[in-house]
């Protein structure tokens, strides 16, 4: 091996390291992301086997109308009486 081939040896290896240490943190994160999501995952499927053993519904949303719905009422139940 000869001083030409070693300088392109060590040039490649150094342009790979500098790929390695560019792309290693989005690695990184892909991984991190897909371990909260599988966690989020199963502790939704906890959650709902929880819920569906205890009788309850699955949904968990009030009844009781939103201040936007009540507005809209008012509004609705004034053209009403002026007209």
């Amino acid at each position: 091996m000869n001083t030409t081939q070693l300088q392109g040896l060590v040039s490649m290896v150094a342009v790979l390291g500098i790929l390695v240490l560019l792309v290693l943190p989005a690695v990184i994160g892909i991984v991190h992301d897909r371990r909260i999501d599988r966690r989020l995952r199963q502790a939704r499927e906890d959650r709902e086997s929880r819920e569906n053993r205890d009788g309850q519904k699955s949904s968990s949303r009030s009844t009781v109308p939103s201040t936007a719905t009540w507005y809209a009422d008012g509004r609705r139940s004034k053209k009403l009486v002026s007209s």
